[in-house]
């Protein structure tokens, strides 16, 4: 159904959305290694996938405790490379995110990966992982959310999608993590994006293939 449709059957109903008071995550912990320059500069209107992906890390709540999620996504095609969840913002839970990424994508060449300040992406294992794979580091200036707001785009889209609102649904991290993951792969394979041409991010990568 056509997104102007939905908007004028949403006023003559009556309907608005439900505003929520969002949490905001910081990894940034200080210049705590060699931090990359903003090589990006908000140029996202990338033609060709695996030439820039962007990463950063989120936060979410259940009554067991906290959640973090940390995606890779392609800023071509849209779609979500690899991720990782874990029960704290760790170095483990990004690198295995990484290796995944670059196991399942091999080719790396011209790769620029950006992503924020965070702590994860100015130690030494990142830093070093991304140099022995050829691939160009890109950080986000201090301070601007902007420099990174496709991934923040994304962060928005999942948790106004499948959490806010649902909260207190997720009573263990289990359950919140398979609900994440089932959203991923619902974003990948299904969820249409009009700048795709109404194709879901894995779709549309097959048909620029």
């Amino acid at each position: 159904m056509n997104h102007k449709k939905v908007k004028r059957l949403m006023r003559e109903l009556n309907l608005y959305p439900v505003t929520v008071k969002r949490r905001k995550y910081s990894s940034y912990k200080g210049e705590v290694g060699r931090t990359a320059p903003n090589r990006l500069k908000r140029r996202f209107d990338v033609k060709e996938p695996d030439k820039v992906w962007a990463t950063d890390v989120t936060e979410f709540v259940t009554e067991e405790g906290k959640l973090y999620l940390s995606p890779i996504k392609d800023m071509c095609t849209g779609e979500i490379i690899s991720y990782g969840i874990s029960p704290s913002p760790n170095m483990s839970m990004v690198m295995k995110m990484l290796d995944t990424a670059l196991l399942s994508h091999p080719d790396h060449k011209g790769l620029m990966i950006h992503s924020d300040q965070g702590f994860q992406y100015q130690h030494a294992l990142f830093v070093n992982r991304l140099k022995e794979n050829g691939i160009v580091q890109s950080m986000s200036r201090k301070g601007n959310c902007l420099d990174n707001s496709k991934m923040e785009t994304f962060f928005s889209t999942l948790k106004r999608e499948m959490y806010y609102g649902h909260e207190k649904e997720f009573k263990t991290r289990e359950q919140l993590s398979a609900a994440i993951k089932e959203y991923i792969e619902y974003y990948n394979n299904e969820r249409i994006q009009i700048k795709l041409g109404y194709l879901s991010p894995l779709l549309f990568r097959e048909k620029i293939a």
